[in-house]
């Protein structure tokens, strides 16, 4: 799979993107997508799909056979449009009408903007909508399901993040390059230290210290799901950022950056890869991408006192499907959805592009493919604990003032978390009483 860096910068809407939906939501601020005859209606399709090269692999033989079973429902695939973002591209079809019938690149943070501009249908209107869904995705679907219930977007795939490591850095520094516990906060420090003071990697860890919306989900929500269970940064319409679990995770990254274990200013590159950090937080994409360039281990992200492999969580990077109000045939796009999230198609995903669908036993389901793909267990394993972002309608906003605060005093050190968060807080429940 892509490099991180790159990944994420597919996801730079950052302030652009929330701007350019924020300034068409009142234009557009119908909710989208009840039940209408489209519903029903069958014909010709059009779909988007992410421009990486594995998922266009795996789309176009989706798309070959199911055209080859359904001559009068043909579907017409291309990449996403090129754009500053993946959703300033949405938000700007939406806008103009359009939109494809389906998108399988959709950012879940960004669902309620989509849905409060009037661009997204209801999936959960078709007679076997959440009860597919539902059974495809067990328990994670409910983190999916919009502020009325109900399902603007399919669960589709995702990439849970965890710690990678250089064992060969590991090993310079005196660490256990097999089984090294990073279990705890203070074991992670103690390690983290080590590194440093050995001279084995300029830093310890090296994530984005940079201010895009986006980067709390490869550093602070990977860690706040874990310490909390399975919960984010917001929960029954409330801020949790000055809830205790909050507090020592962003109290935990603050003394990295304090202690010079990680860098404050972004790294031109792949800091893993290049040997300045000696570890990183990434996701299954990660181990094609790396390969036998980096003599790699994974372990899960830490938490304050430590918890089992299997009682970790963490943050699933995920992409999921919409389906978009401009689509004619939305019978057949269902239909589609159906075909690409089933379990064939599922396990075809996963071979071409080491991702996990977000469906439930995923790691016994497709045993095969991970008795022939050792290193991919563990995400397997993982994938069944994650917390996703909110899918609120102004959760890109709320991430911001996450982000913003998380900047101020973890990675600058300016004044105290505790206040920092609790600015965070207000403006986050601001935004949340806004409809």
């Amino acid at each position: 799979m892509r490099k991180n860096t790159l990944r994420r910068g597919r996801l730079a809407a950052s302030l652009v993107t929330a701007g350019l939906i924020a300034g068409t939501l009142a234009a557009c601020g119908s909710s989208g997508g009840g039940a209408s005859d489209a519903m029903k209606a069958h014909g010709p399709i059009t779909i988007w799909y992410s421009n990486n090269a594995q998922e266009v692999q795996w789309g176009k033989a989706m798309v070959s056979a199911w055209n080859s079973a359904h001559p009068k429902e043909q579907i017409k695939a291309q990449e996403v449009p090129a754009g500053k973002s993946t959703e300033e591209v949405i938000g700007a079809a939406i806008t103009a009408g359009t939109t494809p019938c389906l998108v399988f690149n959709n950012l879940p943070a960004a669902t309620g903007q989509w849905q409060k501009q009037g661009g997204l249908v209801d999936l959960s209107k078709f007679s076997d909508g959440a009860k597919y869904i539902e059974a495809r995705s067990g328990d994670a679907a409910k983190q999916y399901k919009s502020s009325d219930g109900d399902y603007y977007q399919m669960p589709w795939k995702q990439n849970p993040v965890m710690i990678f490591y250089n064992k060969a850095i590991f090993q310079k520094a005196g660490l256990d390059p097999n089984n090294p516990d990073l279990s705890t906060y203070d074991k992670f420090l103690a390690a983290a230290q080590k590194i440093k003071s050995s001279g084995a990697a300029p830093y310890a860890i090296y994530p984005a210290p940079t201010s895009e919306f986006f980067q709390v989900n490869f550093d602070y929500l990977p860690l706040l799901a874990a310490q909390t269970g399975g919960k984010t940064f917001i929960e029954d319409g409330k801020a949790t950022v000055t809830s205790q679990d909050s507090l020592d995770v962003a109290n935990f990254w603050k003394q990295i950056y304090s202690d010079g274990l990680a860098g404050k200013e972004q790294y031109q590159g792949d800091a893993f890869q290049d040997g300045k950090s000696a570890m990183a937080i990434v996701g299954p994409w990660a181990i094609a991408y790396y390969g036998d360039k980096v003599q790699w281990g994974s372990v899960p992200v830490p938490t304050k006192d430590g918890k089992p492999a299997d009682e970790t969580y963490t943050f699933p990077d995920a992409k999921n499907i919409g389906m978009y109000t401009s689509c004619k045939n939305q019978g057949t796009a269902w239909d589609v959805i159906k075909f690409a999230t089933s379990k064939e198609q599922d396990g075809k995903l996963l071979d071409v592009t080491g991702q996990m669908p977000i469906r439930t036993d995923v790691a016994t389901t497709y045993s095969d493919y991970f008795d022939s793909h050792p290193a991919y267990k563990e995400f397997g394993a993982q994938s069944a604990r994650t917390a996703d972002d909110p899918t609120g309608t102004n959760t890109i906003a709320q991430m911001q003032a996450l982000r913003d605060a998380y900047t101020k005093a973890v990675v600058n050190g300016s004044g105290s978390v505790e206040d920092a968060f609790k600015a965070a807080a207000d403006k986050i429940d601001k935004l949340q009483a806004q409809k």
